[in-house]
């Protein structure tokens, strides 16, 4: 099959690579129909995190094609969306609403690699959500946007009490960001302010839900947030870009006693300091989203068409140009790529 492989920074390619096959009774083989590029995949092609001769993508959605033994779900020619993220779903963590950290978890991420054709999805029952039928063609951007980054905003909604009533800042206006603003909106929020210098973001960010822009950073966008809301600062943030920076400005964007829902990836040599933390008050809930939680509820809404997150991809292409679309992501000529097979 084909498959996308970074084998160094920069360095992308669309190889060959062995078609899977059952390994465990719990497993299931599914067939992609479609499949994209994360913000996350940017970091190694970057090169902030290790690359070499790496399996790419864990946002999936498609058909399956085999089942183990133990599986009992699914069956053959379900439709399927896929968390990112390997679960039971019956653990005690898991039953507890954190599949992220299932005691048999593990990340789809560089061991499966879903930039492919065909993928292995372990513990199968409890990572893959079928659909009630198989899906109109429009509905696959929308029902791929849940395997990831929909399920990631809504989680980082979650984390910060996005509610009625309540005012919500959103720090970071890539796919992730722009799905915490709709997340929020579906949750009720009344006000949302995104934080986007980037005008055709900022668009996506008002179609979502967005009443308001900021388009400062750092201690001036946390001190424009303070404005906006008579000096306290909004109920709830969203962190959604894993910086020092943005976690800070998250944090001092947040009034006393109120929430902040981090999902970006924090990497070396983010901190956070103690005694600002300490007199900032401020609820903290983050980590890789338990996106198995929320699938359900997710497809539904895709499939009642009450929401349309599919919006977020702004370029689609087949697999095989898969280096390009690293490409136009890397240079911010992109929000997000889907990739067709």
């Amino acid at each position: 099959m084909r498959g996308v492989v970074m084998f160094a920074p920069g360095d992308v390619r669309v190889v060959d690579r062995e078609d899977p096959e059952i390994v465990e009774p719990t497993d299931a083989i599914i067939r992609l129909t479609a499949t994209c590029i994360c913000g996350s995949d940017l970091w190694p092609y970057r090169g902030i995190e290790p690359a070499e001769h790496t399996l790419m993508g864990h946002e999936y959605v498609g058909v399956v094609e085999e089942i183990g033994a133990d599986v009992h779900t699914l069956k053959v020619g379900d439709f399927v969306v896929g968390s990112f993220c390997i679960s039971d779903n019956t653990c005690e963590i898991c039953r507890s609403g954190f599949q992220s950290r299932c005691v048999h978890g593990s990340f789809v991420a560089a061991a499966i690699g879903t930039q492919s054709e065909f993928a292995r999805i372990p513990y199968a029952d409890g990572t893959l959500v079928a659909t009630p039928t198989m899906p109109e063609p429009e509905l696959i951007p929308s029902l791929l946007a849940a395997s990831d980054v929909l399920g990631t905003g809504w989680f980082a909604a979650d984390a910060a009490a996005a509610g009625p009533g309540k005012t919500i800042a959103v720090v970071g206006d890539g796919a992730v960001g722009l799905m915490g603003v709709l997340a929020a909106k579906q949750l009720g929020a009344e006000r949302i302010i995104a934080m986007s210098r980037h005008p055709e973001r900022q668009a996506l960010a008002r179609e979502f839900g967005a009443t308001d822009i900021v388009e400062t950073r750092g201690d001036e966008g946390a001190a424009a947030i303070k404005d906006l809301t008579n000096g306290l600062g909004a109920h709830g943030v969203i962190e959604a870009v894993g910086t020092q920076e943005s976690m800070m400005q998250a944090i001092n964007s947040t009034c006393p006693g109120g929430h902040v829902g981090y999902v970006g990836v924090a990497h070396d040599g983010v901190t956070l300091p103690a005694d600002q933390l300490f007199f900032a008050e401020v609820h903290l809930l983050g980590g890789p989203a338990p996106v198995r939680r929320f699938l359900p509820d997710l497809i539904d809404r895709i499939w009642k068409r009450s929401i349309d997150p599919g919006k977020v991809f702004d370029l689609t292409l087949p697999l095989d140009r898969a280096p390009d679309g690293y490409r136009a992501m890397d240079e911010r000529r992109a929000v997000k790529t889907l990739l067709t097979l």
